[in-house]
């Protein structure tokens, strides 16, 4: 987005600026949810498969994954860098579908924008609307997901055999 929008000569400078700042300001401003990484270490250990699939950038994923130490929980980590078409195209929930080798009819999608849902429902897969953090993206669905969970325990509850 910085690349395509920036106009200053020095687009590298100002990129490098930005990916610095942050990487340093990541932790004063998203702090870990204890809920969501105990539940997504309890589905890794019941040998579910996980992938990740984001409009952010490569740089700030991996920032963000390892500000969070959630680096090595993903099978599979997709980004706005790696689609020609961001969501709400389902390019990217296919190619992560195609990397984890798992069809559209076993896989569960979960998601906090309508951007998701509308990507999760074109691409054929299960998706759940979550509003579980503090700064949701999307507090009505334009588009309805399968399900919609405002808090953890609900998914945990939903799935009790899986986690």
């Amino acid at each position: 987005m910085i690349i395509k929008n920036l106009r200053h000569a020095d687009k590298t400078q100002a990129i490098e600026l930005f990916f610095n700042t942050y990487s340093k300001k990541h932790q004063e401003y998203v702090l870990p949810n204890l809920e969501i990484i105990s539940m997504l270490n309890a589905l890794k250990e019941k040998g579910y498969k996980l992938g990740i699939f984001t409009g952010k950038s490569s740089k700030s994923l991996e920032i963000s994954l390892h500000s969070l130490d959630l680096e090595d929980l993903f099978d599979c980590k997709l980004t706005g860098d790696d689609v020609t078409k961001p969501k709400p195209h389902p390019e990217g929930i296919r190619k992560v579908l195609n990397l984890l080798g798992s069809n559209s009819d076993e896989t569960i999608f979960l998601g906090d924008s309508d951007a998701d849902i509308i990507s999760g429902k074109q691409a054929g897969v299960y998706t759940i609307g979550v509003h579980w953090l503090p700064n949701i993206q999307t507090a009505q669905f334009s588009v309805q997901p399968d399900i919609v969970f405002e808090d953890i325990s609900e998914f945990l509850n939903y799935f009790p055999d899986s986690i």
